[in-house]
């Protein structure tokens, strides 16, 4: 499809869905309402934390990384066996949000990383996060925590070498391109200082998107203890998921409470929160070193070429991430937790299923998807189901698929889409069949 029928068919959908929204419908309401919601929650906690540190390093990573260096350890000729595991240790090392991994995604794959390695280290960003996993077998139980990490290293690897086998025509031409271009100059600086400056750029990155489990018990005014997860936090209210039954809610219910109703709230301590509490001061050493590194050692034209190369990326992923996470709150608003467990209640095909693309939609943060689904089982969520949307949604959601599709194609993009769908319902379907 060309670039002007995209546009064309970009500027219809928004005509259609302005012409034929039923506005006075109450639910379609608060559904715009919790769009703008989500919007807001993901630009206070996630956009100058993470997407914007991220973009920086892409920069960083074309501008500065050596194309034979990506080449010779995650190019479409590069050994397997270094390869995927490189890939996959490096996304894990990350451990950050999908959204945040897209943008190093983009940088890698820009520079000439083959498709397989490029995608095994999109996937394992996200979903290869030991906290997210121990919090999964504490939350959720031993079975599933451990189910959940043995299924996103299998994953991370065979989505690779699966979209390397779909397009290893185009892999090829790719890497014969490769071959033919002129060898680059001389690096004027040692590698050791590219590597430290994108080594302090990613260490700034894991500290201000540091995790929080959100686990506190929220003191309001009128005496009474709110005992929850905090999944949403934006300028009037938090929105918590309560562990505790009280009078306002029961257990697995989502509640929200206005800031001018709490008195304090109090996080549950730990080393994870300990961290999280100075995590501004650790990113604020990393950033300080990254600008003594950058005016140091870099010079001005390199430095100018940086900053040309993430606002680059800053155009093509921020309107579509801003876009994809407005329209999941809408959506999300129009299905309570309620009916998608209903849907999905037992170790069925088609329970597995709906659990996999709905994880594949809809935008989890780190560690929010553990307590959404531990709701969805107080609802009736079967065990295969849970296993299903755990691997499915820490990787996809609707706004990266919409980033992954401007930096890989509409092909290439479904291809991994349905298989991130595919692998995690069969995986569903053999967890729910030996624990049920």
């Amino acid at each position: 499809m060309s670039r002007e029928w995209k546009i064309f068919g970009a500027m219809a959908g928004v005509f259609v869905v302005a012409y034929t929204l039923p506005l006075s419908d109450p639910r379609v309401k608060d559904a715009i309402f919790e769009a703008f919601k989500l919007l807001q929650w993901y630009a206070r906690n996630h956009t100058l934390a993470c997407v914007v540190p991220a973009i920086f390093i892409a920069g960083a990573i074309t501008t500065f990384l050596s194309q034979a260096s990506v080449m010779k350890h995650l190019g479409p000729k590069s050994p397997k066996r270094v390869a995927y595991p490189m890939a996959a240790v490096s996304g894990s090392i990350l451990a950050v949000c999908s959204c945040s991994v897209l943008p190093m995604f983009a940088g890698i794959y820009r520079l000439g990383a083959g498709l397989g390695p490029a995608t095994a280290f999109l996937y394992s960003g996200p979903a290869i996060n030991v906290l997210a996993i121990f919090l999964t077998a504490r939350v959720l139980g031993v079975d599933i925590g451990a189910a959940r990490a043995v299924g996103a290293v299998v994953f991370a690897v065979l989505l690779g070498l699966f979209m390397a086998g779909f397009f290893r025509r185009e892999e090829k031409e790719k890497a014969a391109a490769v071959m033919h271009l002129p060898e680059p100059d001389e690096d004027a600086r040692p590698v050791w200082k590219n590597a430290l400056l994108i080594a302090a750029m990613v260490a700034f990155l894991v500290f201000s998107d540091w995790y929080n489990p959100g686990d506190a018990a929220v003191h309001l005014k009128d005496g009474s203890t709110v005992h929850g997860v905090v999944l949403q936090e934006t300028a009037d209210d938090y929105t918590v998921q309560v562990e505790e039954t009280t009078e306002r809610a029961r257990v697995g219910d989502r509640l929200v409470l206005p800031k001018t109703e709490i008195a304090r709230l109090e996080t549950k301590s730990s080393w994870v929160m300990s961290i999280w509490h100075v995590r501004w001061w650790l990113a604020g050493a990393m950033g300080l070193l990254v600008l003594w590194m950058a005016f140091a050692w870099f010079p001005r034209a390199e430095l100018r070429e940086w900053m040309d190369n993430s606002w680059d990326f800053a155009k093509m992923l921020v309107p579509l991430l801003f876009g994809g996470v407005f329209v999941v709150g809408f959506i999300a608003a129009l299905l309570p937790d309620r009916e998608v467990a209903a849907l999905v209640g037992d170790n069925g095909l088609t329970s597995n299923f709906i659990a996999s693309v709905v994880g594949a939609l809809f935008y989890f943060a780190t560690l929010t998807e553990i307590p959404i689904v531990q709701a969805l089982t107080e609802h009736g969520m079967a065990e295969g189901p849970a296993l299903a949307l755990l691997l499915a949604g820490p990787a996809l959601s609707l706004p990266n698929i919409l980033v992954i599709g401007k930096i890989l194609g509409a092909k290439k993009t479904t291809v991994f889409c349905v298989l991130v769908v595919i692998m995690a319902m069969t995986t569903g379907l053999i967890y729910g069949a030996v624990a049920g």
